[in-house]
C-alpha cells in the first residue's frame, strides 16, 4: 500500500492487534470486526478488553451476548433499554460498566454463560451492590413466597399473608445484617418442584453476577486508566452472606410448601417452629462465592414432619446453590437432624467436645423462626465462652490444627490457600483460640467474623497493631485469591493451579490486580511470578504470626486462672496468688492493681500479660520480690512502647525475664538502669540474642562511644552505661544457663579491660585538650590477679599496675612505636628531666582514672586496686619499666614474683605493655624454675592465708574463696606448679588457672584426673561465688547453709530451688575431693596412691578425720596392701612408705601446721599485703587473689 504524502516512512498502527491484546483465539479478529471495535476511536475498549483475566473468553461472551440480544430484538422480546445497540453504546461510553462487563466475562465462565442465557439481565451489571432487603425480596418473589404467621392458639393452621412489596412476596422489614430475635423468616412458597428450581437458580446467579462484576472490576488494571480501589473485603463477604441467607430462606419456603402444603390448598398444615442456625463462614457472615454452608436445626416440636422439612431444605439448597451441610450438629452425622432446644442444651452441657464449642463461636440465627434461633444462641453462649476452662482446652485446639495440616496431601500443601501452612486456617485458628481464651473475661472480643475479631484483639492489646494489620492484609489477600478461583466455574476450591500451569496463574494474577511494569529498562517478574512471590511472602508472614500467637505459653496460664482472678476481683485474685506460692498475697495484689487497673492500652496489655507472668514468677524462689522488681521495671519502661509489646508477642522474653527478676536482685537492679537490655532476651535467627554479641566487639564499642564525648564525666557516664548493659547481658545468659562459667568470667574481664581503656584515653585526651600539648609519656595498664587471668566475678575489683615510659619531645606526634619514642634515662628535654615530668604526669592521669571510676553511683562499683605494685600502698603508683625491673631484680619477695604469674596487658599502650611483660618473664619464669626455698616460702604463705585470712565466724567448708578446696586452694596450686615447671615449656606460661591445669595435665606433670578434679572444684566455687553476688547484690564469699538464702543461691547457680541441699552437697563433695588433690600436689603428700580413694569419706583438713572408712579397709590382702591393687583392681599400687605413721588424726594438715608454726616465728621487713592492699608492718599478713 502506498505511503500517504507527509507521513513517516515507518509508523505503528494506532489500533493494537489481537496478539498485542493477548487474544489467542483464531476468530478473535473476526469477533472484533463483528463488534466494530477495530477502529482508532475504540482503542480504549480494546485495552479494557485486554485487561480482562481471559480476554478471549471475555470477547467470546460479548459476541454471544450481542447475538442473543439481536435474536430477542428480532422477536420483540426485549425493551430498548436492553437492546444490543444500547449494550454497545454503554460499553463505549460508560467506563465503569465496561470494566465490570469485561471483568466478569473474563473471570467466570459459568456466570458469563448465565448472563448470555438471560441476555436481558445485562443491565443489572450497571447497578450498585444489592442490599440484603433487595436480595431477600428477589429470591422470595421468584417462588411467590408468603410469610407464615405463628400458629393459632386453637391449633388450626396459621394464616399466610402477602406481606411483600409485590404480589406473593413477604419480606420482614428492617432486616439488617443481624436479624433481631423477634423476627420471623418462615415462608411458604407458591411454586415448588422444577419450576421453583429454575426460578431460584436463575435469581441467585443473577445476584452473584452483579456482585462479582463489581468485585472483579475493582481489581482489574486497565492501561491508560487510573487503578481502581479494591472492593472492601468485609462489604463483599457480608453481601455474599446476605445473598446466601436470601437463597436459603427461599429454599426453606419451598421445602415448607413441599412438606406442609402450599398456601391456600386443602392439605395445607401449620408448620412447626424451625430455626436454621448458620455456622462457620456463613454464620460469621464472611462467606465465599461458593462454599459449604454449615447449618444446625432447632425445632419445636422435633417430629417427623420437621425432620422432613429440614431434609428437604438441605436437598434444595445443595441442588441449586451450594453444599448445605448439617454435620456440625450434635453427634455429627450420626445424630438427629433436628433437635429441640432442650435437647441441644443437654448435649452441649454433657457431651460436647472442644471443637464443637469452637464451631459454635460463629453460630447465628439465619432463617426460619429467628426468635427460637436467638434462644438457642443465648443458651449456648455461656458454654462457648467458658469452654476455655475445660481440661487441656488449649492443647486440644492446637492439636486439631496440626491434624488438619496432616490430612492435606503433601503435594498440595504448598498450593493450599486454606488448609496449608501459612493459609487461611492458620489465621482463623489463631484468632478463634485467642477469642475463646480471652473472651471469657472480655466481651469486646465476642465477634463472629475473623477480621472484626482481629480488630477487637488489636484494640484490646492482645495482638500488636502491626501484627494485626499484617494478618488482616494477608488474610484478605488470600480470601480474594480464593474468591477468584471459585468464580471461574463457580466451584468450591482453594487450591492454586500447579506452577507449570502458567496460563491459569496469569489469569489469576490479572484478576487479582497484578499488572506488568511499563518500564522496559527495569524488567519485572511475569504476572505469574509476581503472584507466586506475593503468595509465598503472605504465607510466610501468616506462618510466623500463627506460631507467635497460636502457641503462646500465656494462653495456658490464662485458661488455668479463675475468670474473677483475671478480672482482678480482690478475693479471687488473692486466692490465686496464695495458691501460686506468693508469701504476701495482699501486697502482690496491690502490685497487680497498680500495673493493670486502668483503661489505657498499657493497662490492658498488662492485664493480658499478668496471668502468665504471675505463673512464671511463681516458679522462682522469691516471686514476691520478683513481682516488685517487675513493677519497678514496668515503671522504668513506661515511655518505651516496645516493652509490653515484646513481652506479649515473644513469649520466651516474658518467661526469661520473670525467671531473672525472681532469681537475681542484682540483675533486676541492672535492668532498671538499662531497660533496653531486655530486648536481648528474645531469640534471633541463630538462637538467643544474648549470645549473638561478641565481647570483643562490645568492648570496642564501649571505648569508641566514650571517645566521642569531650567531657570526661560524660565519657565515663557513657562507659558506665554500656558496661551496665553488658553486665546485664552476661548475668542474664549466666542465669539462663546459656553461658558457661569460664565464658562468664572472661566476658566480665573484657568489660573491665574496656572500661580501663576508655577511662585512660578520656583522661589523656582531657589533659591534652586543656594544656594544648601532647602527652609527655605513654601509659600501659597491666592486669593482675583474676583480672589478668580473665577470671573476674560479678563483684570483683580490678587489680592493676601502671607502667609509663617518657616520650621524647622530638618524637611526640611521630608514628614510631613507644620504644622508638622513649627518652633515654637522664636525658633532659627543654630543661626539664623528662622522666620526672612524665612520671608526675602519668601519676596524675592514673589517679584521675581511679578517682573518676571510683565515684559512687547506682551501678556496681568500679574499684581499681593497685595494691600489688612494688612497695604496696606506700610505693609509687606509676613506675617506668626500668624501675620495675630494678625492683624485681633486687628486692622482690617470693609472693611478688608469684603475683606476676597472672600479669597481662589489658589497656593503654600495647607496645609498652608487651615489652613490660617480656621483661617480667625472666623473673616469673626463671631458668630452672622455682628454687626449693621459694617453694617452701609459697607453702608457708599459703599456710598463713589458711590460718589468718578466713573471716571470723566463717565456715571453712562453705567459704568459696578461702575455704577447703575453694578458689584460693586451686589457684595457689596452679601457681606453684607454674613456678616449678614454666621453664620447661612456653605452653605452661598461662595466666589462667584453668589454662595452667590443662597444660600441666597435657605435659603429664599432673594426672588428667587431678586436673579434672581441681578444674571442677574451681568452676563449682566460681559459680557459687557468682551466684551469691547475683542474689545479694554485692560480693560475698560465704555460702549460706540452710533455708531460703541457700535456695536463692542454688537457683542462681542453676539448680532447682527445691534441690538446694543437693546443690550444697555437690559443692561440698567437689571441694572435698579437690582438697585431697591439693594436699597431695601442693603440700607434697601422696595420699591417694598411699591410702586409697576417699571419694565418699568425710575428710576435713581443719582437724582431719575419716568416717565411713578405716585403715583396715586398705588391708584386705595378707600383706596389708589390699592385694597390691587399687579399688577397681586395674592398676598395681605401690607399697605405702608412710602408712605406719598415720593415726586417727594424721593428715597432710600436720605438715601444713608445722610450716605455719615456723612461718609465725619469722619476722619480715618491707611492705606486705593485707587483703589485696599493702601496709607497712614488721610482719607479713598475707592474702593473695
Amino acid at each position: 500500500m502506498a505511503r500517504l504524502p507527509g507521513s513517516p516512512r515507518t509508523s505503528r498502527s494506532a489500533v493494537p492487534s489481537a496478539s498485542v491484546l493477548g487474544l489467542r483465539r483464531q476468530r478473535a479478529q473476526e469477533d472484533l470486526d463483528f463488534l466494530g471495535w477495530n477502529t482508532a476511536d475504540n482503542v480504549h475498549i480494546l485495552w479494557s478488553l485486554a485487561a480482562a483475566g481471559d480476554p478471549d473468553m471475555a470477547l467470546n461472551n460479548v459476541v454471544r451476548l450481542v447475538a442473543s440480544l439481536r435474536d430477542l430484538e428480532s422477536e420483540s422480546a426485549i425493551s430498548s433499554d436492553a437492546s444490543p445497540a444500547t449494550l454497545l453504546t454503554s460499553i463505549k461510553q460508560d467506563s465503569s460498566f465496561r470494566r465490570r462487563l469485561f471483568a466478569l466475562f473474563g473471570a467466570s465462565s459459568l456466570l458469563g454463560d448465565h448472563v448470555v442465557a438471560n441476555a436481558e439481565t445485562w443491565v443489572e451489571l450497571a447497578l450498585p451492590l444489592p442490599t440484603r432487603e433487595e436480595m431477600m425480596d428477589n429470591m422470595l418473589r421468584a417462588v411467590g413466597a408468603q410469610l407464615v404467621e405463628p400458629a393459632a392458639t386453637d391449633g388450626e393452621p396459621g394464616a399466610t399473608t402477602d406481606a411483600g412489596p409485590s404480589p406473593g412476596v413477604a419480606v420482614t422489614p428492617a432486616m439488617g445484617t443481624s436479624p433481631g430475635a423477634g423476627e420471623n423468616l418462615t415462608y411458604k412458597a407458591a411454586v415448588t418442584g422444577g419450576d421453583a428450581d429454575t426460578a431460584l437458580r436463575s435469581a441467585y446467579r443473577s445476584l452473584l453476577a452483579r456482585v462479582a462484576a463489581i468485585d472483579v472490576a475493582s481489581t482489574t488494571v486497565v492501561r491508560g486508566e487510573q487503578r481502581p480501589t479494591a472492593l472492601d473485603y468485609e462489604l463483599l463477604v457480608h453481601t455474599l452472606s446476605d445473598a446466601a441467607d436470601a437463597a436459603l430462606t427461599a429454599a426453606l419456603a419451598v421445602a415448607c410448601a413441599t412438606v406442609y402444603g402450599k398456601p391456600g390448598t386443602e392439605n395445607e398444615k401449620q408448620p412447626a417452629r424451625l430455626a436454621v442456625i448458620a455456622m462457620g463462614k456463613c454464620g460469621a457472615q464472611e462467606l465465599n462465592y461458593i462454599s459449604d454452608v454449615d447449618v444446625v436445626f432447632v425445632a419445636e416440636p422435633s417430629d417427623a414432619r420437621s425432620m422432613r422439612w429440614a431434609g428437604e431444605f438441605i436437598n434444595i439448597g445443595t441442588r441449586l446453590f451450594f453444599e448445605v451441610d448439617a454435620g456440625l450438629r450434635p453427634e455429627g452425622k450420626n445424630g438427629a437432624l433436628v433437635r429441640t432446644l432442650e435437647s441441644h442444651i443437654s448435649y452441649y452441657e454433657r457431651w460436647a467436645k472442644t471443637w464443637e464449642f469452637q464451631a459454635l463461636l460463629k453460630a447465628r440465627p439465619m432463617s426460619g423462626d429467628l426468635q427460637l434461633g436467638q434462644q438457642y444462641c443465648d443458651a449456648i453462649a455461656p458454654m462457648v465462652w467458658t469452654a476455655a476452662e475445660r481440661e487441656d482446652f488449649v492443647p486440644d485446639v492446637q492439636a486439631m490444627r496440626r491434624r488438619v495440616i496432616e490430612n492435606v496431601p503433601k503435594d498440595l500443601r504448598s498450593r493450599e490457600l486454606k488448609l496449608g501452612h501459612g493459609g487461611l486456617r492458620d489465621v482463623e485458628f489463631a484468632v478463634q483460640l485467642l477469642q475463646l481464651v480471652h473472651g471469657r473475661t472480655d466481651d469486646t472480643l465476642r465477634a463472629r467474623d475473623t477480621v472484626a475479631a482481629l480488630r477487637a484483639l488489636v484494640d484490646g492489646g492482645y495482638v500488636g497493631r502491626e501484627d494485626g494489620q499484617t494478618l488482616i492484609r494477608s488474610y484478605t489477600f488470600l480470601r480474594m485469591l480464593e474468591h477468584r478461583l471459585q468464580l471461574m466455574r463457580l466451584r468450591p476450591t482453594h487450591t492454586l493451579p500447579p506452577a507449570d500451569d502458567v496460563s491459569v496463574r496469569t489469569w489469576l494474577a490479572k484478576t487479582s490486580g497484578r499488572a506488568k511494569a511499563r518500564n522496559e529498562r527495569n524488567p519485572q517478574f511475569s504476572l505469574a511470578e509476581q503472584l507466586e512471590a506475593d503468595v509465598r511472602r503472605t504465607a510466610r508472614q501468616i506462618q510466623n504470626l500463627h506460631r507467635k500467637l497460636f502457641y503462646r505459653p500465656l494462653l495456658l496460664s490464662v485458661v488455668s486462672m479463675d475468670a474473677d482472678a483475671i478480672r482482678l476481683t480482690p478475693e479471687a485474685a488473692k486466692r490465686q496468688l496464695a495458691a501460686l506460692g506468693y508469701e504476701n498475697p495482699q501486697r502482690a495484689y496491690e502490685h497487680l492493681r497498680a500495673l493493670a487497673d486502668g483503661t489505657s492500652r498499657k493497662h490492658k496489655l498488662q492485664a493480658i500479660l499478668l496471668p502468665s507472668l504471675m505463673e512464671w514468677l511463681s516458679e522462682t524462689v522469691d516471686p514476691d520480690a520478683g513481682l516488685l522488681a517487675y513493677r519497678r521495671l514496668s515503671d522504668a519502661a513506661r515511655d518505651r512502647t516496645w516493652f509490653l509489646r515484646l513481652l506479649r508477642d515473644e513469649n520466651i522474653v516474658g518467661k526469661r525475664l520473670m525467671h531473672l527478676v525472681g532469681t537475681s536482685p542484682y540483675l533486676a537492679d541492672l535492668y532498671l538502669q538499662s531497660v533496653d537490655s531486655i530486648k536481648l532476651l528474645s531469640d534471633g535467627a541463630n538462637g538467643p540474642k544474648l549470645l549473638e554479641q561478641d565481647p570483643a566487639v562490645v568492648t570496642h564499642s564501649l571505648v569508641t562511644a566514650a571517645n566521642r564525648q569531650r567531657d570526661p564525666d560524660k565519657a565515663i557516664g557513657v562507659a558506665r552505661a554500656l558496661r551496665r548493659a553488658e553486665l546485664a547481658r552476661i548475668a542474664a545468659a549466666d542465669l539462663l544457663g546459656l553461658m558457661p562459667v569460664e565464658q562468664v568470667c572472661e566476658s566480665l574481664s573484657w568489660v573491665w579491660d574496656a572500661v580501663l581503656e576508655a577511662a585512660l584515653q578520656t583522661e589523656i585526651r582531657t589533659w591534652e585538650d586543656e594544656h594544648q600539648r601532647n602527652a609527655p609519656a605513654v601509659i600501659s595498664v597491666i592486669g593482675m590477679g583474676r583480672l589478668g587471668g580473665a577470671e573476674l566475678g560479678y563483684g570483683s575489683d580490678a587489680d592493676v599496675m601502671f607502667v609509663a615510659e617518657p616520650v621524647s619531645q622530638d618524637a611526640i606526634g611521630s608514628t614510631g612505636d613507644a620504644e622508638e619514642r622513649a627518652v633515654e634515662p637522664g636525658r633532659e628535654v627543654n630543661g626539664v628531666a623528662s622522666e620526672t615530668e612524665a612520671l608526675k604526669w602519668a601519676t596524675h592521669i592514673c589517679e584521675s582514672v581511679r578517682r573518676r571510676l571510683g565515684k559512687p553511683t547506682q551501678d556496681p562499683p568500679l574499684e581499681v586496686d593497685t595494691g600489688l605494685r612494688p612497695e604496696g600502698r606506700n610505693g609509687a603508683l606509676v613506675r617506668t619499666m626500668e624501675s620495675y625491673e630494678r625492683y624485681y631484680a633486687q628486692w622482690a619477695e617470693t609472693w611478688e614474683l608469684q603475683a606476676l604469674l597472672r600479669a597481662t596487658w589489658i589497656a593503654g599502650d600495647k607496645n609498652l605493655g608487651i615489652r613490660f611483660l617480656h621483661m617480667l618473664d625472666k623473673f616469673r619464669y626463671p631458668d630452672g624454675g622455682a628454687t626449693p626455698k621459694q617453694v617452701q616460702e609459697v607453702r608457708r604463705m599459703k599456710a598463713r592465708v589458711d590460718s589468718e585470712r578466713l573471716p571470723k565466724g566463717a565456715d571453712k567448708n562453705l567459704h568459696t574463696k578461702l575455704g577447703r578446696g575453694g578458689l584460693s586452694d586451686v589457684e595457689w596450686t596452679a601457681q606453684l606448679l607454674t613456678m616449678q615447671h614454666s621453664h620447661e615449656s612456653e605452653h605452661l606460661r598461662d595466666t589462667s588457672t584453668l589454662g595452667v591445669l590443662k597444660e600441666m595435665a597435657a605435659a603429664e606433670l599432673i594426672s588428667e584426673a587431678d586436673a579434672a578434679t581441681m578444674r571442677e572444684a574451681w568452676i563449682t566455687a566460681t559459680n557459687a561465688r557468682n551466684a551469691v553476688t547475683l542474689v545479694r547484690g554485692k560480693r560475698k564469699d560465704q555460702l549460706p547453709s540452710t533455708g531460703k538464702p541457700l535456695a536463692l543461691v542454688a537457683a542462681a547457680a542453676g539448680w532447682p530451688s527445691e534441690h538446694s541441699q543437693e546443690f550444697l552437697d555437690d559443692y561440698l563433695k567437689k571441694t572435698r575431693r579437690a582438697r585431697r588433690v591439693i594436699d597431695r600436689v601442693f603440700w607434697g603428700e601422696d595420699l591417694v596412691d598411699e591410702i586409697g580413694e576417699f571419694d565418699d569419706a568425710e575428710f576435713d583438713h581443719g582437724g582431719s578425720d575419716f568416717s565411713g572408712s578405716s585403715f583396715g579397709d586398705f588391708s584386705a590382702g595378707p600383706s596389708g596392701e589390699r592385694n597390691g591393687y587399687d579399688d577397681a583392681g586395674l592398676r598395681p599400687r605401690r607399697e605405702s612408705r608412710r602408712l605406719q605413721g598415720w593415726t586417727d588424726k594424721a593428715s597432710a594438715a600436720d605438715r601444713r601446721d608445722e610450716a605455719e608454726r615456723e612461718f609465725r616465728g619469722r619476722r619480715h621487713r618491707g611492705w606486705y599485703p593485707v587483703g589485696s592492699r599493702f601496709i607497712g608492718l614488721g610482719s607479713k599478713t598475707l592474702n593473695y587473689g
